[in-house]
């Protein structure tokens, strides 16, 4: 009975074009927010934050710029892993050449170099889609695992191909805490997200969905393909890319170009499609799906085994990790192809009409 609209009246056109137009959804986010900020630092150990929580942050936030060119675009991508590599050595290069460099510009610039990488190997969406994009876009990734192990001057000359960075500073503020580390994330996630949410909303986000739902009758009525298939790149690379530059500076501290295989870019798209195409809220609920269960099964499992007798092994216990997430991914789609973020909005729906059955 709480969930109601009951006596929430709009008499404005800004009122009923909000991003969360029920009281109780506002009132949620944030005291969801406010939570995040205030509530979990005080809670939170040092390992939740550096295993959990921080890679939980990143993921979200990658998450989210792969479901915009996916979800929202209808775009394969295989090449977000490359676009997070390009990111994170972009910013890294500018870090350290130029002397002062603070970190958040260095960052915006990772994500723009991000940007013209995506547009680049966006080019072949104007011409091919489907599984025939997918592959062209993992061109990227072996592309940019070639230019970053062949070419020095991108990891500074260092002969391994490993880089670092420390003595990061935010308006200056060290950011070298587990708690620091976490609130710096955080908030670029909220102003990501929040822009987002509001891009997708727009005209330009109008026009990313009509050419993923149908892109002939999209160019038919006006849309231009070209324009929307590339900035739906350009904005999903720089939102990836800075994803990529906050892994490596604040998660990794220091990188190789493996840290950005095809497995991550596998792990993203896998992200988006349990989490929901098309949905804000599905970065965040796949992200965690694919964060968190791991780590879960990993110390639940053993303990489950110990109760009926059975001894596991560190092997046995990966090989079982591997089976009961694959088998979990399956059944997820097989129950809710549209994701947990539809389950989600099913379950806010019926908390809207409930108790009555209609």
């Amino acid at each position: 009975m709480l969930y109601r609209e009951n006596g929430q009246f709009k008499t404005t056109y800004r009122s009923d074009l909000q991003i969360f137009p029920i009281l109780q959804d506002r009132w949620a986010i944030t005291a969801l927010v406010l939570a995040a900020f205030i509530l979990v630092p005080m809670l939170a150990s040092d390992y939740m934050f550096r295993a959990i929580l921080i890679p939980f942050l990143i993921m979200a936030l990658a998450a989210l710029g792969v479901n915009i060119l996916v979800g929202y675009c209808g775009q394969i991508s295989l090449g977000s892993g490359a676009f997070m590599a390009v990111g994170a050595y972009g910013a890294y290069n500018f870090f350290v050449r130029i002397p002062g460099m603070p970190l958040i510009p260095a960052l915006i610039l990772g994500g723009l170099c991000a940007t013209v990488f995506g547009i680049l190997f966006g080019l072949p969406s104007l011409r091919v889609k489907g599984l025939y994009l997918a592959v062209a876009t993992l061109a990227a990734q072996f592309f940019s695992d070639w230019m970053f192990l062949r070419i020095k001057w991108f990891v500074n000359d260092s002969p391994s191909g490993s880089v670092s960075v420390n003595t990061l500073q935010v308006f200056g503020m060290p950011i070298e805490s587990a708690t620091s580390k976490y609130w710096f994330c955080l908030a670029i996630l909220v102003v990501m997200a929040l822009l987002a949410k509001n891009l997708v909303r727009s005209a330009i986000g109008r026009e990313w969905m009509a050419i993923r739902d149908m892109d002939v009758a999209a160019a038919v009525i006006g849309i231009r393909p070209m324009y929307a298939k590339l900035t739906a790149f350009a904005v999903s690379s720089f939102i990836v890319g800075v994803a990529g530059a906050l892994w490596a500076f604040v998660y990794l501290g220091a990188w190789e170009p493996a840290a950005f295989s095809v497995e991550l870019s596998f792990r993203l798209l896998f992200m988006v499609i349990i989490g929901g195409l098309g949905s804000i809220s599905g970065a965040f609920f796949g992200a965690a799906f694919i964060v968190v269960l791991p780590i879960f099964l990993n110390q639940v499992l053993p303990s489950l085994l110990g109760v009926v007798g059975i001894n596991i092994s560190t092997a046995g216990l990966s090989h079982a990790e591997a089976m009961i997430f694959g088998a979990l991914i399956v059944w997820f789609l097989i129950v809710e192809p549209h994701g947990l973020a539809r389950l989600w909005a099913t379950g806010k729906q019926k908390l809207r009409l409930w108790p009555f059955p209609h």
